[in-house]
């Protein structure tokens, strides 16, 4: 899958095809949010300020592939007419998605009262860390802090050394760009069948927590103990586990249940001497007893042995690798959009399917053209200057 140089979307298609949001710009989960929405048809445009360059520095808008495929408006909102320009874009739009501080909004005379009173069936996406209210609304963090405050980053890394740090996956976009979509989405279907808006409060902290739903069902039922790698599911069990092979690359080991077990253990053979699921107790032993059976051969020599079984093996990828596996080839689950290589949109729809991702637009770009489409009279912001046209 590729898309070209070109400045604007393609046109609308997807299964969201129809719908119009506007997004706040910001860091983090909510363009995520935006990019998932936008990926599956919806028509979304970017609010920047007057003066954006770029949202990822030392980088340039052409690399940051969260904002592909959205249109952007460079707009002074300090300025009356360009506030005011901003809420006829609103009055037009199904949805609209901000990732500020409590209260920014607000004091922008942008909040979710005015403009709910406006346009009543509008959905109003809030994402952050924390979430609207509680003693920590109003303070910094990011993607780690909130983690931490789930239970879910102490459950994370080996037992010997501090909690491991999960790159920014699970809080600022598993628990903050994906829920605020999913919420967003939830709340559109709701607009669409009865005409009310709201507000959604999306907080990374609780969507972290979300994410560890079956965990805390394990831990309730007693099948998960409060320690690092002394469970199932986080390194403790030797059959649930990474390991350094040879050449200094890993191999992931997953053959929990049973028959894949013994799948497994088949194919290893006389290495397999002493490995069995046995009771958590033996776990060590037999961890260390299959590390040193793997470091013997270097990570692709063991893939291929078990190539063709059902022994849940599977090489640990560099970033530069993953592309080019044959199951990633197939599916086309990499795209090169304007030269940049990144994740292609996701899940895919049989019935729906979208056009392939735009590059990002440079803050501004489109403003004009945004005007145009949504049938708002920009003259006055532009006599202003709070425009960039």
């Amino acid at each position: 899958m590729s898309a070209g140089p070109g400045g604007s979307p393609p046109a609308a298609s997807g299964p969201l095809s129809g719908l119009r949001l506007i997004e706040m710009v910001g860091l983090g989960p909510c363009p995520f949010a935006a990019m998932m929405l936008a990926d599956a048809g919806a028509e979304v445009i970017r609010i920047h300020p007057l003066d954006a360059r770029s949202d990822i520095p030392l980088m340039g808008s052409d690399h940051d592939v969260m904002a592909r495929g959205r249109r952007s408006i460079a707009v002074d909102l300090k300025r009356p007419e360009g506030l005011a320009l901003a809420l006829d874009l609103i009055d037009r739009a199904d949805g609209l998605m901000e990732g500020f501080r409590p209260g920014v909004m607000e004091r922008l005379g942008l909040g979710p009262d005015v403009c709910l009173a406006r346009r009543p069936r509008l959905v109003y996406g809030r994402m952050t860390g924390w979430g609207q209210d509680g003693p920590l609304a109003q303070a910094a963090g990011h993607d780690l802090t909130y983690l931490a405050l789930s239970g879910v980053l102490g459950a994370l890394g080996p037992a010997d050394r501090p909690p491991a740090v999960p790159l920014n996956l699970i809080g600022d976009f598993g628990g903050g760009g994906m829920m605020l979509a999913f919420g967003m989405l939830a709340a559109l279907i709701h607009a669409g069948r009865t005409g009310e808006g709201q507000v959604v409060d999306a907080a990374m902290t609780e969507g972290a927590s979300l994410l560890a739903a079956m965990i805390w069902g394990f831990r309730a039922g007693g099948a998960w103990v409060d320690a690092r790698q002394a469970n199932l599911l986080d390194g403790g069990a030797w059959f649930y586990g990474t390991y350094e092979c040879a050449d200094g690359k890993f191999l992931a080991v997953a053959p929990i249940e049973g028959k894949f077990a013994r799948a497994f253990l088949d194919r290893l053979g006389e290495d397999a001497h002493g490995l069995h699921q046995g009771p958590a107790a033996d776990w060590p032993a037999q961890r260390e007893r299959l590390a040193a059976v793997l470091r013997r051969r270097p990570r692709d020599e063991w893939v291929a042995l078990f190539q063709g079984t059902d022994a849940c093996v599977a090489p640990v990828l560099s970033w530069a690798e993953a592309p080019d596996h044959p199951q990633n080839r197939a599916r086309g689950s990499f795209a090169t959009v304007a030269g940049v290589l990144q994740p292609a949109p996701c899940p895919r729809f049989s019935a729906t399917g979208a056009a392939p991702p735009a590059p990002p637009s440079r803050p501004g770009a489109d403003s004009a053209e945004i005007l145009a489409r949504w049938g708002v009279d920009g003259s006055a912001a532009k006599a202003a200057g709070a425009i960039r046209l």
